[in-house]
């Protein structure tokens, strides 16, 4: 960094906010969100799709322990899915893995079995990258999908992700050795397409 320039301000994860789509609302996720998430924790597909080896092990109150403090957490940000037709939580979106010095996070999604193709996870995608860049202020927001998601894939390429390399047999699982796909996009792509490539 040269004299002249200023370390960028410090994102404010503190404010957990409530973010409207036509189809989802992202609001702060809370321990009352348990039951409905439960579904998604405990679900061997999603297991699969995620690369999560704690499938069918939360248990409630472990779960709503978890959920009651995100919105204490200030240096990421958890936010509940709720489809917007029915006032249902359907699932998570999060930014984490806050890296101040480089300007970026990580990103993951889940939603409960049976909320998938409906277009809810590119509104929900959209909308909590968009509040990355333009109301947090980071320049990077990266991801890791597994080739047996291509539907995650998907909604991350529609929302501008852009594949740049690959973990190869990152993950073990059940005998078999699976690659990992990294996946990210940047502030000035995003200022370009606003998640509309």
């Amino acid at each position: 960094m040269t004299h002249s320039e200023q370390p960028a301000p410090r994102p404010d994860f503190r404010a957990k906010p409530t973010l409207d789509g036509e189809l989802v609302v992202l609001r702060p996720v809370t321990g009352a969100d348990v039951p409905a998430l439960l579904p998604m924790l405990r679900d061997a597909e999603v297991a699969w799709l995620t690369g999560s080896h704690d499938e069918g092990e939360f248990e409630e109150a472990r779960a709503r322990a978890w959920y009651e403090t995100r919105e204490d957490q200030d240096d990421r940000l958890d936010l509940a899915v709720v489809e917007r037709a029915t006032g249902r939580c359907i699932g998570e979106a999060v930014l984490n893995e806050w890296d101040a010095e480089n300007e970026s996070c990580g990103f993951r999604i889940g939603f409960v079995p049976g909320a998938f193709g409906r277009g809810l996870g590119t509104e929900a995608t959209r909308l909590i990258v968009g509040y990355g860049f333009e109301r947090l202020g980071l320049h990077r927001i990266s991801l890791e999908v597994f080739p047996h998601n291509p539907r995650a894939r998907r909604v991350y390429e529609k929302a501008g992700f852009v594949a740049e390399g690959v973990l190869r047999e990152s993950l073990y699982w059940e005998g078999a050795r699976v690659d990992t796909v990294l996946m990210s996009i940047l502030a000035p792509e995003w200022a370009r397409h606003h998640g509309q490539p």
